[in-house]
């Protein structure tokens, strides 16, 4: 069963004919303090479901621009408890607005090893967290801490790329809640150029064996993208664009930035969903 806050928000857009939209933000970036605003001016600027991004060392997934987030935001201290902390902080005044861990396996385990066995699943969903996408937890790895997520209320989230066999599409959809990541590009976040027609070609393919939402992110950074990628996708995920917006920026603009940005990338899905309905 499905985060009530995911499907609901699912659920909603689907039967409003419109698209979700959701950013990619790393913790603690560009400032210790930030996060909580910026999830609000997210909210504000008409997002549905936010990715937060938990800083690690090792980041394998994720590019140079991302990967510079990562290491500011370790830098100023953060880490898991710290992000659990950030969504507590965002809850007390959004409680319908899902939220999305995203990074790897070492900060869930090492939180676990301080904290208890069992200590991760207990905490984030007391913090109000609703799923978790692990980069590098294969599906067929971690049924344990699917089933144990399910139990407190949480979808693990998977990617799937343009290399994925059948198989693994199948492996995924065992296991996957909430929605899957379809990851438009070879390589690492922010690299490359996204071809839509490419895009547009594998989301029936993936829809033939996982019948959750399926996002798409990895190279959208502008209205036009977006736009593109919302006429075939469930979902839009952004990332690496934002952050290159925020990076540098005084902590007085860094809201600001982020709602002007994202309210364009919402109303250019939202005249994608216009088109749809004629």
């Amino acid at each position: 069963m499905s985060n009530p806050r995911i499907a609901q928000t699912f659920a909603a857009l689907q039967a409003a004919g419109r698209k979700a939209l959701i950013p990619y933000m790393t913790a603690g970036f560009p400032f210790a303090d930030i996060t909580p605003a910026l999830m609000h001016g997210m909210v504000e600027a008409g997002v549905d479901i936010i990715e937060l991004g938990v800083p690690f060392s090792d980041p394998m997934a994720d590019g140079p621009v991302i990967q510079k987030a990562g290491e500011k935001a370790l830098s100023l201290g953060i880490g898991m408890a710290q992000v659990l902390d950030m969504v507590r902080t965002f809850r007390q005044r959004n409680q319908h607005t899902p939220v999305v861990l995203m990074g790897y396996a070492n900060p869930v385990e090492r939180y676990e090893q301080r904290h208890g066995q069992g200590s991760f699943a207990r905490d984030a969903q007391a913090a109000g967290v609703d799923g978790l996408l692990v980069v590098d937890y294969p599906p067929e790895e971690c049924q344990a801490f699917a089933a144990e997520l399910r139990a407190h209320g949480m979808d693990l989230i998977f990617l799937l790329a343009p290399t994925s066999t059948p198989e693994r599409m199948q492996q995924v959809a065992r296991v996957a809640s909430g929605y899957v990541y379809y990851v438009s590009l070879k390589g690492v976040t922010g690299s490359g150029a996204l071809n839509t027609e490419e895009v547009a070609a594998m989301l029936p393919r993936i829809r033939e064996h996982v019948h959750i939402p399926v996002g798409v992110g990895f190279g959208i950074r502008d209205a036009a993208t977006a736009q593109a990628i919302g006429r075939v996708a469930d979902a839009v995920v952004i990332g690496s664009r934002l952050i290159q917006l925020l990076d540098g920026q005084p902590h007085e603009r860094v809201v600001g930035i982020t709602v002007d940005f994202l309210r364009q990338i919402r109303k250019a899905l939202d005249t994608t969903s216009d088109d749809t309905k004629r």
